[in-house]
């Protein structure tokens, strides 16, 4: 018993030591200086770490991206998204494809004409493809909010949505709406020849266009694709759009859209069809399946 008590009296006495006044086995000046010391090392550490930050953000700028050598061409993306890019439903179960339509019409909300009447926010950039709209250098912000085009739904036609509500889903001939994505300072240039584009766009190559075109996937699909029909300002993507000034400077920028529908797809049906868009500096990976280009499998079941 004797033991255990001297073994506890050890351990109390670590603790607090009453003779020596000492805690833990340190004085309070020593606790002091210990405490003083850690103050002033994470404080110096802290401040080194805030400063490189700080000398880090005088070297960017908020509208204008310090360094674009790397960053790849536009993805091309459509709306309805849906897991793996595959568009599944029934054709006579309105249910099965609600989503879809839904979804098209929420991103469709934004290109509606009346909250486009703003004259301080949005202007009229033509009615057909024209070359780029400058509004002033990206280090130019003392120009303030810069104008976007306005960019009326109607374009799309019968994928508008304005007239149909199911985009054709009902029929068994869906429509997609496609759109680049944004870069910002980032201006497409059309195809300077007719050898890059498939022989079916020679006929309609413009200047101030990107072009998109789809087709089937697989060989095996071919003839089960049928018509495929395009909508927009010149069935692409004008260059007046284009550049995007950054979310500061161009926060009401819209994006062209061009619409496709699919007027004669092969019900019950897996087909894979792959949409690609031309420019001069717009490329392709095998590596990003979205970058340039799309695929999408439909499944429409009678």
């Amino acid at each position: 018993m004797s033991a255990n008590k001297e073994s506890d009296g050890g351990w109390k006495s670590f603790v607090w030591n009453s003779e020596k006044r000492e805690f833990l086995g340190r004085t309070g000046s020593s606790w002091l200086k210990i405490f003083l010391f850690y103050v002033i090392f994470y404080g110096c550490l802290a401040g080194i770490f805030i400063g490189t930050i700080q000398a880090l953000l005088l070297t960017l700028s908020n509208y204008k991206p310090t360094y674009q050598d790397r960053v790849a061409p536009p993805g091309l993306s459509h709306t309805p998204r849906s897991v793996k890019s595959e568009i599944a439903y029934t054709k006579s179960n309105e249910e099965s494809y609600r989503k879809y339509t839904d979804a098209m019409s929420e991103f469709l909300k934004t290109y509606d004409l009346d909250i486009q009447t703003d004259g301080q926010n949005f202007e009229d950039c033509g009615a057909s493809p024209q070359t780029y709209k400058e509004r002033g250098g990206l280090e130019d912000s003392e120009l303030g909010q810069r104008k976007a085009c306005r960019f009326d739904r109607k374009l799309l036609g019968v994928c508008s949505g304005l007239d149909d509500p199911h985009y054709g889903f009902n029929e068994g001939k869906p429509c997609l709406i496609v759109k680049l994505n944004r870069i910002v300072n980032f201006k497409p240039r059309a195809p300077t020849n007719n050898q890059s584009l498939p022989e079916v766009l020679h006929a309609k190559s413009q200047p101030n266009l990107i072009p998109i075109y789809c087709k089937n996937k697989r060989d095996e699909d071919e003839s089960k694709i049928g018509e495929i029909k395009y909508y927009g300002m010149g069935e692409g993507f004008p260059l007046q759009y284009y550049p995007y000034y950054g979310r500061l400077l161009h926060a009401q920028y819209l994006q062209p859209l061009v619409a496709i529908q699919f007027t004669n797809l092969t019900l019950d049906q897996e087909l894979r069809i792959e949409c690609k868009v031309y420019g001069a500096n717009i490329d392709y990976s095998e590596k990003d399946r979205y970058q340039g280009r799309f695929d999408v499998k439909f499944t429409i079941a009678s």
